[in-house]
């Protein structure tokens, strides 16, 4: 593996933070974070190992070390715990691929071990290691594994990796992140009744390709405790991370275990590492885990309301959103810069018949509708709401203007980007169609529908929607509930920022009223969404909908309001702290 790799790092630095791989704005961040160089705070290291060793005879293993910062909190845990030097080195184990991080890991533990520090750290590639040694060997497992893209995983490693989670019963794919293998691996190396105690990406709770990890986890633990923190712990990254406390692994993975879950959420750091592990899980209500595709994510909820949303999905009163729409991503078009125009921009380029209306952010849709004076007035005031749709009738004559457009794209090599070059030719974009409506596909509050009365299209940057044939009035019009918005939590995936993404197949699976009866009139909800007073319209449908033709008591609109509230509530916190949270 590469030095460039994403791998997260292990520090003992002043204020280091959890290992994370970087996300998104690369200019700010500096070669180390380039490289995912994120360190885990020796304070949370020393939490995790006081949690996962329970006695001076435990074998324990760090599957990829760093610099050693947790195979330190390890020995300070073993002494503490009446091991000898000699016996630690025989019983712990570390496991790093790059040279001189497992110098550096093996030098951090000399003064305590000596010249057996060497026999600690074995400079190899995890899961070659994992390979050669027999398993199970661990009564305890610690550590944070690198988060790296599959796509930039080399070879072979990637290949073992996958190779181990086949072997486990599990199929990986192009979108399964290098953490999950290494989780995989890690419960397999456990003696039954052993603990793994990990830092890992919240995404073990949300994304789909971890959907088959909690199920095997599930099937291989007696309790698993996740904690979350509205504090981030890092800076430059809106990545959130958990720490994932699995205890009593089985001797065989066994779906009829009846493994317990539950998730502590925390406002700061301090909160966690002050206070004894067994009192921050003592204070977490087990949830009941259903073998499906269910999220972890609804753990954060009580069991009253988790068991209240299990049975709207199951009951007859309700349907998903694919009943009534199906939900599409916007167009695509490679090179924005390039296809998505203002007026002025049109009018100067002679590129008149060849753009179709756009709308090309969110913050464009104001209410619960869009019409065409809404569009015109964006298009006045300099918006980009054009895009440049040429069909294939027009590409066989194309205007003296329009060529030299064309040609000046090729000039700056917009065609040489990977969505225009697999196209021909480059500039025709395709699926450029107009929906029925929009639906938000990042969300700060409310998962807002927008019925198109415009005439346009959107970009990738919103999601579109089709009615299957009723009318998409009245399907817009039923989502303003808080039915809706709650599922919409529990579907979605939420991230350290506190933004809510709903991709088009989890749009699809938000909850509807199974009839479409009465609801508030969309013009009167566009009215009041635009002047802020978003509560008086769910309020009122909650009467009309969810009451009036749904037949829910009031107790039970009150739990719905209470499942959307708590969540929003909950990723919105993390936005506010998330740039003092950085440790």
């Amino acid at each position: 593996m590469t030095t460039g790799h994403t791998k997260a790092r292990n520090s003992t630095r002043k204020g280091a933070s959890l290992g994370i791989t970087p996300r998104g704005r690369f200019a700010d961040l500096d070669e180390d974070k380039l490289r995912g160089g994120y360190y885990t705070s020796p304070t949370v290291a020393d939490w995790l190992c006081a949690w996962a060793i329970q006695s001076a005879g435990d074998a324990v293993l760090e599957p990829s070390c760093g610099n050693g910062v947790f195979l330190e909190a390890a020995v300070r845990r073993l002494r503490s715990l009446g091991a000898t030097p000699a016996k630690i080195a025989r019983q712990l184990r570390g496991v790093e691929i790059i040279a001189h991080e497992a110098k550096a890991a093996a030098e951090r533990l000399r003064s305590e071990l000596g010249k057996s520090a060497e026999k600690v750290v074995h400079n190899s590639d995890f899961f070659a290691w994992w390979q050669e040694t027999d398993q199970p060997a661990f009564d305890a497992i610690i550590g944070n594994p690198p988060f790296i893209r599959y796509q930039s995983f080399p070879e072979p490693h990637r290949t073992l990796a996958m190779a181990i989670m086949g072997e486990q019963g599990l199929t990986p794919n192009r979108l399964t992140n290098i953490w999950v293998p290494f989780v995989v691996a890690a419960t397999a190396s456990l003696k039954p009744g052993g603990r793994l105690a990990l830092v890992l990406p919240a995404e073990i709770l949300q994304v789909t390709y971890a959907a088959q990890l909690r199920s095997y986890l599930t099937d291989h633990f007696e309790r698993i405790d996740v904690i979350a923190c509205n504090e981030l712990f890092f800076e430059n990254a809106e990545q959130e991370v958990v720490l994932l406390l699995a205890d009593g692994a089985l001797a065989s993975a066994s779906e009829d275990n009846t493994c317990q879950v539950a998730l502590t959420a925390v406002q700061t750091v301090a909160e966690i590492t002050e206070v004894e592990p067994s009192l921050v899980l003592k204070q977490a209500e087990p949830k009941v885990i259903r073998h499906d595709s269910e999220k972890w994510l609804k753990y954060f909820l009580d069991n009253r309301q988790i068991a209240f949303m299990r049975e709207l999905r199951d009951a007859a009163i309700t349907t998903p959103m694919s009943s009534y729409a199906s939900i599409d991503v916007g167009v695509v078009t490679g090179k924005n810069e390039f296809f998505v125009l203002s007026s002025e921009q049109v009018e100067e380029l002679g590129l008149e018949g060849y753009t179709t209306p756009l709308v090309s952010r969110s913050a464009q849709l104001k209410g619960s509708t869009i019409s065409k004076a809404d569009w015109q007035s964006l298009a006045a005031r300099g918006d980009r709401v054009h895009l440049l749709n040429i069909s294939k009738a027009q590409a066989g004559k194309l205007s003296a203007k329009l060529r030299r457009y064309i040609e000046e794209g090729e000039r700056k090599n917009f065609h040489r980007g990977y969505k225009c070059s697999i196209r021909d030719p480059w500039y025709l974009v395709p699926s450029v169609w107009v929906p029925d409506g929009f639906a938000f596909r990042q969300i700060y509050d409310f998962p807002r529908m927008v019925l198109n009365a415009s005439g346009a299209t959107s970009t990738d940057t919103i999601h579109r929607i089709r009615s299957h044939g009723a009318d998409p009035e009245r399907v817009i019009a039923n989502t303003y509930t808080w039915l809706t918005a709650a599922s919409a939590e529990i579907e979605g995936r939420s991230y350290g920022g506190g933004v809510l993404e709903l991709e088009p197949t989890e749009a699809e699976r938000l909850l509807m009223p199974a009839q479409l009866n009465g609801a508030m009139p969309l013009k009167e909800v566009d009215q009041l969404v635009r002047a802020g007073r978003l509560d008086d319209v769910l309020e009122e449908n909650a009467k009309i909908i969810l009451r009036g033709h749904m037949g829910l008591s009031v107790a039970e609109c009150n739990l719905l309001k209470s499942v959307w509230t708590q969540m929003r509530d909950r990723r919105n916190s993390r936005r506010r702290s998330g740039r003092k949270g950085a440790a």
